[in-house]
């Protein structure tokens, strides 16, 4: 069944781009808001992603040489979504003394987050999403064709 296991590593991969995307717009969404519930303008968001290491070799090895059994200890690989964390970057002023949150010296303090920076970002996101659509596709095709040679 090993073609379970890559759509499972696709499909991780599919919904971390996916939130990924989510995140992104989310940051557009507010890149003009200078008052969060937090305090303070709004911080843009970043994804960070961790690898999920795949099927242990040497502990398969290792059942296969004593005859014992590796169920349980199997295990896809792919990527998941270690955290969502806000970007620390200074935020930048903007001199607005008509701006209800400006300070007294007339600037407001706006939040971090490039209109340019996350549109890039929207981009590489969705290309690797797009890259996930292909192996699952080709991943399909795989198996229809070995489906076929069984008949």
């Amino acid at each position: 069944m090993a073609f379970v296991t890559a759509m499972n590593i696709v499909g991780s991969g599919l919904t971390a781009e996916q939130l990924r995307l989510d995140v992104i717009s989310e940051n557009v969404t507010n890149m003009n808001t200078t008052r969060t519930e937090a305090g303070g303008p709004y911080r843009r968001k970043i994804v960070v992603f961790q690898s999920e290491s795949g099927r242990d070799g040497f502990r398969q090895a290792m059942a296969a040489a004593a005859n014992a059994s590796n169920r349980g200890y199997e295990k896809a690989g792919g990527v998941r979504v270690a955290e969502i964390v806000e970007d620390t970057t200074d935020l930048p002023l903007s001199y607005d003394p008509t701006h209800p949150d400006a300070n007294e010296l007339g600037y407001v303090e706006m939040p971090n987050v490039t209109l340019v920076k996350e549109i890039t970002d929207a981009m590489a996101a969705s290309q690797a999403y797009s890259a996930n659509v292909t192996a699952f596709n080709t991943l399909k095709s795989v198996l229809s064709s070995s489906l076929e040679i069984g008949r």
